[in-house]
């Protein structure tokens, strides 16, 4: 069931405008491009390592398609050790910042996440 989704909820419409209008009042496509070029260099090196299928970022989502399937949680569990959360779907890690993510903030997502992704896989041989 899914009511309370489409009920339209006075407090979650209000918070909607207000997040609307926190991003029309922001460089959000100016952040969006810093965004995309961090990712750019920070994930997509990532291709060059043996258990690495692809790495791909569009706009503001970067992607790390894994050759396996089950490193996943282990990946999950290491991120959280490196202070960051990522939800692992199968064999694609994926993090998807909001468009006002500070750059220091931006630098440790992707560096938890790279060193997630690199003890994982070493850990795995």
């Amino acid at each position: 069931m899914h009511g309370p989704t489409f009920m339209a909820n006075p407090l979650a419409c209000a918070t909607a405008i207000a997040s609307i209008d926190l991003l029309l009042e922001s460089p959000w496509q100016q952040n969006i491009q810093r965004i995309e070029q961090h990712l750019q260099a920070t994930l997509l090196p990532l291709k060059e390592i043996k258990g690495i299928a692809d790495a791909r970022v569009l706009g503001a989502i970067g992607v790390v398609e894994l050759e396996r399937e089950d490193l996943g949680p282990a990946i999950q569990a290491l991120a959280i050790e490196n202070g960051i959360w990522l939800r692992p779907f199968g064999k694609l890690i994926y993090t998807m910042p909001a468009f006002n993510i500070p750059q220091a903030q931006l630098t440790i997502l992707t560096d938890g996440m790279v060193k997630a992704i690199q003890t994982a896989l070493h850990e795995a041989r």
